[in-house]
């Protein structure tokens, strides 16, 4: 019979949009609206969804403004916290969302969510039906029968599971029957609703009497045998009180509603409304839910893409091309595929039409590499998708007209995550485009070109038209937000340094990384037999719950964290316990140093061309702030702070002929600090060039500088770098393993030292709160959405970024101009020492012996006078026969 029986699923929407909101971290879309909520729900449905296989769906909300189920209701429920401005602004969106996939949503004036669930569960098992409740409040448990199940989502161990409870669950769960949960509220009340209970009585004491006496008309006829007598004085003296709250409680199953199974109908979710939907919302991971026919049908384009593949229709193509360009003075657009064997370079001197010249036995590479230049020369402005990757297969000379529109996009909007041509139609001219994913899928380039060359060719040409396309409206943003000269004159310019350090890469010894690897494997073995003696026996010490057990059961140590999921062994704990407890130090030099080895000595020989070099990529458009990133591999997140990760420093070595010549910042974020809060003391210590650590450690301790301990100096500087960071009292409290109350005496007494510096921070949040953005010295922003959000530790978290960014931001542009300066003047001078690597605030140049000198006057000059400003930029050089040495 239940094998037969038809499926009703409902939903709260409201109870679950709103625990999606608090699960999940803020989310924008490129219009600056929040989707986490929507994202966190359609999450939770689509599992409901897989799992249940309903035949009908619908989705309940409460209207903005009920008038509620009974004339008191309003004195309790309508004193509720109001929705968060964040969430409200996603409920419309979610329920045009719905909409589009067919899912028929249900509200009125008068009744709330949970009415309309209980109406619409009821009626559905009237119909012999299987019902589906979902909701996050656990009053409409009192739905429950065999044929209602109520799903009450949860998170455990950051994901999400589903309670499940029909008749017997909720006696098992709650000790009471479905049809008494009202009369448990009428009790105990549900302070996450504001209805009140009996003043004294919990939910155990109410599930005793309700065991005892049913409900709570036979406890109050019996009134002298309810135990204890708190419990009998509560019932005698309140009783309408009880009540009063059991009405609350009581969903209405019979509310006056009109409503059709039919209308409930499930049919296809995913339809071509719905992907347009999606696709504005940025929901990329849940767009493979669609098949290729709703994709294609969404995108209504009249750009046709063309495949060039014999010499004389490309140059003739070309010619005409570079004929329009010149005589218009336009603008073309760009894109180039290198992969496997492929060479194709795409583009577009409009927006209806790409042309892609294919390299091939009647085409060559050479050919297609002297036409596109040709064009190139042509134009008035020339748009790049990726220009960097374009250079590494047709180099070009530094030129202002050229242009990369994935920078552009990247500089008004640091913080998406990706910034292909599907993103940034989407966002500029807010056009729907098929991503290479859903067009391509997993298949490489060659195997797209070989078996789907007209969505090979759609990929290729959307990258052209695309950058066609936004060119000049993002210039226009550029301009408009004040960020066109960080774009022109920092971040375009770089696009050449980069491209010259990933070419050239550095030089990496293979054997020496091999028997570094043997090395490291000696130690850990030597630190595995340290811990299992320590800790009598022997466990996996790469399991976080093993290691706790072992740790805080076992050996007692003090200090152990308990989480849902056994004991936190994060570094953070660890570090804390390291001092007193020998194995806990060896535990922390064992996880190093395994890294060390996976991700280091045994992958890097992996990177290493046939060259004998490691061509690391160097990405822009990858941090927030302007950070520059390395991957493939990372050459910027080398464990420096132990003897035996620095180590791994010296298989890096220059050419024979060469050295090593490494130019450090000194404090540059410090200083940053220091001119743009322009604080006297601070500016001052700078221009005595005064140990600024100890400086600071004499004044925030009242102690003569000559007095200064390395124990105070220390915290010190955890208090100067800890301020740049926009750490927090208990934040210090947590680094120096002190009191919240003595790390907010040392802030205190910091800022009564540099008092502009208090107020720089201060006027930093002030102006992201009421801007939405922080900017720095050069006038690159970066947005903080959470600085508005309603949960306090998002907020925190934007309040952190809004003093961090402008000084992180400026620190990075600094390291930013000082590349193109020096690799500039190094090619202006036609010198053979390259700048190789760029680490942070730290510049590595391969220098030939004979131009030493020069490398270090150029350094000097380049990274000193990088810009003004009130305090002195100061770097550290040295020199090596590995970058070890150079260190």
């Amino acid at each position: 019979r239940e094998y037969m029986m038809e499926k009703l699923l409902v939903i709260d929407g409201n109870s679950i949009i709103n625990r999606a909101f608090y699960g999940i971290p803020p989310l924008t879309n490129g219009e600056g609206l929040h989707t986490n909520a929507i994202y966190g729900f359609l999450n939770i449905m689509f599992k409901i969804v897989e799992e249940e296989k309903p035949d009908y769906i619908s989705v309940a909300f409460d209207v903005k403004a009920p008038t509620f189920r009974h004339k008191m209701y309003a004195e309790y429920k309508g004193t509720r916290k109001g929705m968060p401005e964040e969430l409200r602004e996603q409920v419309p969106v979610l329920k045009e969302v719905l909409h589009a996939m067919g899912i028929k949503t249900y509200e009125k004036a008068g009744l709330e969510a949970d009415d309309i669930l209980g109406t619409l569960a009821k009626a559905g098992e009237a119909k012999g039906m299987k019902v589906a409740v979902i909701s996050g409040d656990r009053d409409l448990l009192q739905l429950a029968t065999e044929d209602i199940m109520v799903r009450i989502p949860k998170t455990k161990a950051g994901g999400t599971e589903v309670e499940n409870y029909n008749t017997q669950d909720v006696i098992d769960k709650m000790g009471v029957r479905p049809d008494q949960i009202t009369e448990l509220k009428g009790l105990m009340g549900d302070s996450s609703d504001n209805i009140p209970g009996l003043p004294g009585v919990g939910e155990k004491r109410a599930v005793a009497i309700l065991q005892a006496f049913d409900t709570i008309e036979n406890a109050y006829a019996h009134v002298d045998e309810v135990k204890p007598n708190s419990a009998k004085l509560a019932m005698e003296e309140h009783i309408e009180l009880a009540r009063l709250s059991k009405v609350l409680a009581t969903i209405n199953t019979k509310a006056d509603i009109d409503f059709s199974f039919e209308d409930m109908k499930l049919t296809n979710l995913f339809t071509k409304e719905a992907y347009l939907l999606f696709k504005r919302l940025e929901f990329k991971n849940m767009l493979q839910r669609f098949d290729e026919e709703a994709a294609n049908t969404t995108v209504a384009s009249d750009v046709s893409h063309r495949l060039v593949k014999n010499e004389e229709e490309a140059k003739a193509l070309c010619k005409e091309a570079s004929h329009r360009l010149k005589t218009d003075n336009s603008t073309l657009g760009i894109s180039l595929v290198k992969s496997e064997n492929i060479l194709a370079v795409t583009f577009a001197i409009d927006n209806n039409e790409s042309i892609t010249l294919l390299a091939n036995d009647t085409l060559s590479e050479a050919t297609i590499k002297e036409l596109v230049l040709s064009l190139v020369e042509a134009a008035g402005q020339v748009a790049f998708a990726d220009l960097k990757a374009f250079l590494k297969v047709i180099p070009l000379e530094y030129d202002k007209k050229i242009l990369d529109v994935s920078i552009a996009a990247y500089l008004l909007n640091p913080i998406r995550d990706s910034y292909d041509y599907d993103d940034i139609a989407g966002e500029t001219l807010g056009k729907v485009l098929i991503s290479r994913k859903e067009k391509l899928g997993k298949l490489s380039y060659a195997k797209a070109l070989e078996e789907k060359e007209e969505d090979f060719l759609y990929v290729a040409g959307s990258a052209a038209v695309v950058a066609y396309d936004t060119c000049e409206e993002l210039l226009r943003r550029l301009k408009e937000t004040g960020m066109l000269d960080v774009y022109m004159n920092i971040e375009m310019p770089l696009v050449y340094v980069l491209d010259s350090m990933e070419k050239y890469g550095i030089k990496a010894r293979e054997d020496e990384l091999s028997e570094f690897s043997k090395r490291l494997s000696v130690r850990i073995k030597e630190l595995e037999g340290s811990i299992y003696s320590q800790a009598g026996e022997e466990f996996n010490i790469n399991s976080p719950k093993q290691m706790g057990v072992i740790l805080f059961e076992k050996m007692g140590l003090k200090g152990g964290k308990k989480t849902k999921t056994g004991y936190s062994t994060a570094a953070d704990v660890l570090e804390k316990l390291a001092p007193e407890y020998p194995v806990v130090a060896d535990i922390l030099e064992y996880r190093q140093l395994t890294k060390l080895k996976s991700t280091y000595a045994d992958a890097l020989p992996g990177f290493i061309a046939a060259d004998g070099r490691i061509h690391s990529s160097f990405n822009q458009t990858i941090t927030a702030t302007g950070r520059i990133s390395s991957t493939e591999p990372n050459l910027q997140n080398i464990p420096v702070r132990m003897a035996l990760g620095r180590e791994i420093r010296k298989v890096f070595v220059p050419e024979d002929g060469y050295i090593f010549i490494d130019a450090d910042y000194s404090q540059i974020e410090l200083r940053v600090l220091a001119h743009m809060s322009g604080d006297e003391a601070l500016i001052g210590a700078y221009k005595r060039a005064a140990d600024i650590h100890a400086l600071t450690a004499s004044q925030v301790f009242h102690v003569p500088l000559e007095e200064v301990t390395s124990t105070m100096r220390s915290n010190a500087k955890a208090v100067n770098f800890g301020i740049v960071y926009g750490i927090s009292s208990f934040g210090l409290s947590q680094d120096l393993s002190i009191t919240r109350k003595e790390a907010q005496a040392y802030m205190e007494s910091y800022f009564e030292t540099y008092p502009s510096i208090k107020g720089l921070l201060d006027s930093l949040v002030n102006d992201a709160k009421e801007k939405g953005y922080s900017v720095t010295t050069f006038g690159r922003r970066r947005p903080i959405p959470e600085i508005k959000s309603s949960n306090f530790m998002q907020r925190s978290f934007g309040e952190r970024v809004a003093m961090n960014a402008p000084i992180q931001g400026t620190a990075a542009d600094i390291i930013k101009i000082a590349m193109i300066e020096v690799d500039r003047e190094l090619k202006k001078r036609k010198m053979q020492s390259k700048l190789i690597l760029q680490v942070h605030d730290e510049l590595l140049i391969e220098t030939k012996i004979e131009e030493k000198e020069e490398v270090f006057s150029i350094l000097k000059e380049k990274m000193m006078g990088a810009c003004d400003m009130a305090v002195p930029l100061e770097i550290s050089v040295s020199e090596g026969n590995s970058w070890y040495e150079a260190k």
